[in-house]
């Protein structure tokens, strides 16, 4: 996982074999989002914000809480 700065987002990772961006909340939960193109993880890295990238781009992606 690669740790972030953000007051709502911990940690990201990203599997470019099959599109699953894994997402780590600074609340505990962690989410699994399935079918992510890559250059929308590489834009989760460089946004200025990073809970207002995963609002607007991220959460309209199929999901699965895994903890």
């Amino acid at each position: 996982m690669i740790p972030v700065v953000s007051s709502n987002l911990r940690a990201v990772d990203y599997n470019p074999l099959n599109g699953t961006l894994t997402i780590a909340f600074r609340n505990g939960s962690v989410y699994e989002y399935y079918n992510v193109p890559q250059y929308i993880f590489e834009g989760l890295l460089s946004a200025p914000s990073k809970g207002r990238y995963h609002h607007r781009y991220i959460k309209s992606y199929p999901y699965c809480r895994i903890n």
